[in-house]
């Protein structure tokens, strides 16, 4: 039988810092028709301009993923749409009171929670599934993300920080699922390194950095009181982050996705190119 869309039984809403701009952000989640997408709308601005949630719509951001739609833009959209994808939610209207998306605390759980809270509806329209039919592979540096055909959804991921004794390299391979996200993946949060954010704190460029919105790491230590939630938090967030942006094709796919060193510009990049890839299944 063919797999069905789905959007949300009924509306949610929360509220939360946002991590760059420091505003007070109110995020209403709200049921979509099928073939819809998911579609942000800034409802503090006049008229609520919409902003569809594809890759196409993305613009160059620091640290984070922005798409926009003309002059109107929304940023640090990854972790809450590795949430939809895990969600398996086709079809949803985001409505947000500012240019930012709460960071609440750095991790995808806030945003899966409010998901399950809505919970899920089965509409009477048919999801696509789509394959990759060849390997393709991208390079820039010593950055290198490769996208194989395969039968299920996985990542691979290896971060290597050189420069920080705490960190140093890390791999994590990953076969997508719900159950395994929510449990290996969701919780794990955005991290920095302290000597990275301590200057763009100074020139108010992260308003609301603090050890409650993600891991800080100083040296050998990590600064966040309650430690890490996982050895390897690290890595598994850079995966976190990959789903979130490659969520952004709007479909869900197969494919192997192997990446060393790779962040937000580079996600966006290739999965661009895998857009005239994909076939459907």
């Amino acid at each position: 039988m063919a797999l069905k869309q789905k959007t949300l039984k009924k509306e949610v809403v929360s509220h939360g810092k946002s991590l760059f701009t420091g505003s007070d952000a109110v995020l209403r989640l709200t049921p979509a028709p099928p073939d819809t997408g998911v579609v942000f709308r800034r409802s503090d601005l006049p008229q609520t301009p919409s902003i569809p949630g594809v890759t196409e719509g993305v613009q160059a951001a620091a640290r984070c993923t922005k798409i926009a739609n003309g002059d109107v833009s929304v940023q640090t959209i990854e972790h809450f749409m590795a949430a939809v994808r895990a969600s398996e939610i086709d079809n949803l209207f985001v409505d947000i009171t500012g240019p930012e998306m709460p960071i609440f605390d750095g991790s995808a759980l806030p945003f899966l929670q409010m998901l399950d809270e809505a919970g899920t509806a089965q509409q009477n329209a048919d999801k696509e599934i789509y394959i990759l039919d060849r390997p393709f592979a991208w390079s820039q540096g010593d950055m290198h993300l490769v996208a194989l055909p395969a039968e299920e959804f996985k990542i691979s991921y290896t971060l290597h920080y050189p420069q920080s004794p705490y960190l140093k390299s890390q791999y994590y391979s990953y076969t997508f699922s719900p159950d395994t996200f929510r449990d290996e993946i969701a919780p794990c949060r955005t991290f920095a390194l302290y000597e990275e954010i301590a200057p763009l704190i100074e020139k108010g460029l992260l308003k609301s950095a603090n050890l409650d919105a993600g891991v800080v790491i100083d040296g050998m230590n990590v600064l966040n009181p309650e430690g890490l939630r996982f050895p390897d938090e690290m890595v598994r967030h850079k995966i976190l982050d990959m789903i979130g942006d490659f969520a952004l094709l709007g479909c869900t796919f197969h494919a192997h996705l192997i990446a060393i060193k790779t962040g937000h510009a580079a996600n966006h990049l290739v999965a661009k190119e895998l857009r005239q890839l994909l076939r459907k299944k």
